[in-house]
């Protein structure tokens, strides 16, 4: 069994509405643009980056990146990069050749970034086709499955208001979630209103800060989300301030979550090593599976439960993250997002099941996913 075609997609889909809704955007004309307070540049459209892998027994592998801006950049790496590679490789023994394709770039520094999602879409490819090749799930190729159903947390009430919001969440609580995650950073009065709002409902809630605060403004937001039982607070500092993240989980109750802008092991470690989080959020879109997995070891070492990180990902990398959360054993809820998930859906050929409440864990050979390539057509 060889690899004898790889093809690469840059996708731009556009939804109903905008991811974290239209309420958060700022008038634009460019095709990136600002959301303030947060620092990142978001799209009007769900892009991504998809791989397939075809081997000379005509068995297909589809992976995929997390790539909400520029997907032609890890697009570029894999077609570049990674292809003269993979071409004429076994894609079953997936570690060895994962291993092969990480030192292409690593003594030039670039075990991250870019290079790091480029890997994670092949990486997901590659167990898809190990899955397919053996007739077994990518779960039962993992060890085996912790749980059947994955159980998730809705991410997002993107409406303009707190009044809108504690109704969405009534909304969402009525179709079977429990746990809601707000996405905030607007100054802590602000966002404790909101919590407030929300929270009254009944639900769990956690905050998303976006990377917003100062220390001493995440120590108020913390210690005020400690008098009121919050669920977490996720990533309140710069995402690079291990040592600030670290003082802002001793002097609260509240967990720390981090993870998104993480690739690998050895990142994770440093963070769990320094008591700097409370609960991991890899995303498998940016790490891969077999990076994934190692992840969660390392966090099981330090008694850290593991979230994964979903956010814009469509339909294969949202196959690949309920294939982790299922083989990992302190996994408290996977990230659901309602904006994104009929999307998601668009470009399978068959719609994954599940929602706010949980998610089936997928039973067919590899991802349990196909893709309709008439579907990865750009949305002008």
């Amino acid at each position: 069994m060889k690899i004898v075609d790889v093809r690469t997609w840059a996708v731009k889909l556009r939804g109903d509405d905008v991811y974290l809704g239209a309420a958060t955007r700022e008038a634009s004309k460019q095709p990136y643009y600002l959301r303030p307070p947060w620092r990142s540049l978001y799209s009007d459209r769900y892009e991504t980056m998809i791989v397939r892998l075809t081997c000379d027994d005509g068995t297909v592998g589809w992976g995929e990146c997390l790539a909400p801006v520029g997907p032609e950049i890890p697009q570029a790496i894999v077609d570049r990069l990674l292809t003269p590679v993979l071409l004429g490789a076994d894609p079953r023994p997936v570690r060895p050749l994962w291993a092969r394709l990480t030192g292409l770039m690593r003594e030039r520094g670039h075990l991250v970034g870019h290079q790091a999602d480029a890997l994670a879409a092949v990486d997901i490819a590659l167990w898809d086709l190990a899955g397919k090749a053996s007739g077994l799930p990518v779960h039962a190729l993992l060890g085996g499955a912790f749980r059947d159903v994955v159980p998730t947390y809705v991410s997002g009430l993107p409406v303009p208001n707190d009044e809108a919001r504690a109704a969405l969440a009534c909304k969402w609580l009525a179709d079977g979630a429990t746990h809601l995650k707000l996405h905030l950073g607007h100054g802590v009065e602000r966002d404790l209103a909101t919590y407030d709002a929300v929270a009254a409902t009944g639900a769990r809630v956690a905050v998303d800060a976006h990377w917003a605060y100062d220390l001493a403004d995440a120590l108020r937001l913390g210690r005020a989300l400690d008098e009121r039982g919050a669920w977490f607070l996720e990533a309140p500092l710069a995402p690079e301030d291990m040592e600030a993240h670290r003082d802002l989980a001793a002097a609260l109750v509240t967990p720390i979550a981090v993870g998104e802008a993480m690739r690998n092991r050895y990142e994770f470690r440093q963070w769990l090593q320094a008591r700097a989080l409370d609960l991991a959020q890899p995303d498998v879109g940016r790490t891969g599976i077999t990076e994934a997995m190692a992840i969660a070891e390392v966090a099981t070492a330090h008694h850290v439960p593991i979230a994964p990180h979903h956010s814009v990902g469509l339909g294969v990398v949202l196959a690949a993250g309920l294939h982790v959360a299922a083989a990992i054993e302190a996994m408290p809820a996977f990230e659901f997002q309602p904006g994104p998930f009929p999307v998601a859906n668009r470009i399978l050929t068959a719609p994954l099941p599940g929602g706010p409440g949980s998610f089936p864990v997928p039973t067919a050979p590899g991802l349990g996913v196909d893709v309709d390539i008439t579907a990865l057509v750009e949305d002008l």
